[in-house]
């Protein structure tokens, strides 16, 4: 499964916005971004580039690919999807990311990262509706629940993300229940719930030329 294997940290300075790629050390004083809020590079500190419209759409589709943790054929593949779909493109590209198996973990406070949630499907660690799942980009849907095995229950590192979920807050189409480990996926998540400064319509626009 090929995925970037960069400074994560760089990332959120070139997109000049926190990504939250590193979980717990996002919210600390030692996140590069809070430090260092400029571009990476030798060149990151200048402010006075032109900006083609080009650049701007070609930025945002980085930013929403980086920030789920794809490669470019990956993400390619999932606009398509949404191309072929019916309704507006670009809320079903970012429903679809938000239905993925690693993103509804993270969003459930199992994992401090989506990174984090990737490597615990990759090793097994849930089932979901009874069924072992360790596909990262398995699409859940409403009513499926999602259950950690009973061995890993006392995993202290899914205990402390469970306890620091309240800080970035559970969405509406998720029901956490802490002390089963295990979570209902309500609904399917709606456009008004993804909080990221996103504007979907430009990634639409880049694919579109």
């Amino acid at each position: 499964m090929a995925r970037y294997t960069g400074a994560s940290c760089r990332l959120c300075r070139r997109e000049n916005l926190k990504l939250y790629l590193k979980g717990d050390r996002c919210y600390s004083d030692k996140c590069a971004f809070e430090r260092r809020s400029f571009g990476p590079g030798q060149h990151g500190q200048n402010k006075f580039r032109k900006v083609s419209d080009y650049a701007v759409q070609l930025r945002e589709k980085q930013k929403v690919k980086q920030m789920y943790g794809m490669l470019e054929a990956q993400f390619r593949r999932y606009f398509e999807k949404a191309d072929r779909a019916k309704g507006v493109t670009g809320e079903i590209l970012l429903i679809m990311l938000e239905r993925r198996f690693d993103n509804t973990l993270y969003r459930s406070g199992f994992a401090s990262s989506r990174d984090q949630a990737r490597q615990m499907v990759r090793h097994n660690l849930f089932y979901v509706n009874g069924k072992k799942v360790n596909i990262p980009s398995y699409q859940v849907n409403a009513g499926d629940i999602i259950t950690l095995r009973e061995k890993h229950q006392k995993n202290e590192v899914i205990i402390d993300n469970l306890e620091g979920a309240v800080r970035r807050g559970l969405p509406s189409w998720l029901e956490l229940d802490q002390a089963k480990f295990q979570c209902v996926v309500k609904a399917l998540p709606n456009r008004e719930e993804i909080t990221m400064p996103i504007q979907e319509q430009l990634i639409v626009e880049l694919y579109s030329k």
